[in-house]
């Protein structure tokens, strides 16, 4: 899938949701998304840095 495409499936998808979906629904899973993101960014970030200064995993 491309760049476009990609894009086009998640907006589409958003619409999806936000049809059949409360506001409050739509905050929570917003809120979950936003967070999931940014956690599975960091975890990506630590292993660069991780591996650039040879870190042992846990």
């Amino acid at each position: 899938m491309n760049s476009c495409e990609l894009v086009a499936y998640v907006s589409s998808l958003a619409c999806v949701i936000s049809k059949c979906s409360s506001r409050e629904e739509m905050e929570i899973f917003s809120a979950v998304l936003i967070q999931l993101g940014e956690t599975l960014h960091m975890m990506l970030v630590n292993e660069e840095n991780c591996s650039r200064r040879d870190c042992k995993e846990d």
